[in-house]
């Protein structure tokens, strides 16, 4: 009995990320948010195209961009830092990924700081106005590294300024 419980337990998360993933595709960075959405930053396994998405378990609200071709990648930009050196230094790690729809800049990060040892992830949206919004990510759900963006050799560091 227990193996069977065990076998649907894991079938829960794998049929949530299918909606999430198509075959041709490997997930960079993803998270559940606080509220219990689903932000999916995912690519095509030869570099084809690059895709954010989020939304519900059972529906994907929100694509971007909607057309999956090489030239997706030119509507993201990247940027890093790295300062190490632990507590003492006030070691952190940023990683920001900026992309703008409909009006909208959307920044995805991703954060560590040593001075209290801590993590935060997630979305800030920011309007025409500058009125911003955050979508906090649900640290335990954090899987991948935006960092792996600039893996593909299809993106490059940008100054963006780091915004978390």
């Amino acid at each position: 009995m227990r193996k069977y419980i065990l076998f649907f337990c894991l079938m829960i998360p794998l049929s949530f990320w299918a909606q999430y993933l198509l075959p041709n595709e490997e997930p960079l960075f993803s998270f559940q948010t606080k509220n219990g959405k689903m932000m999916s930053l995912v690519k095509d396994k030869n570099n084809g195209y690059i895709q954010y998405r989020f939304g519900t378990k059972d529906h994907v609200e929100m694509e971007f961009p909607a057309e999956r071709t090489k030239e997706s990648w030119k509507n993201f930009h990247y940027n890093s830092y790295m300062r190490g050196g632990g507590k003492q230094n006030a070691g952190m790690e940023v990683d920001n990924l900026l992309f703008s729809n409909n009006g909208y800049q959307y920044v995805v990060f991703k954060t560590y700081f040593a001075e209290d040892e801590k993590y935060d992830a997630g979305i800030i949206i920011t309007d025409s106005k500058g009125k911003e919004t955050r979508i906090p990510a649900n640290y335990k759900t954090v899987q991948g590294c935006i960092c792996r963006v600039e893996d593909t050799g299809m993106i490059q560091k940008e100054d963006i300024g780091l915004i978390f």
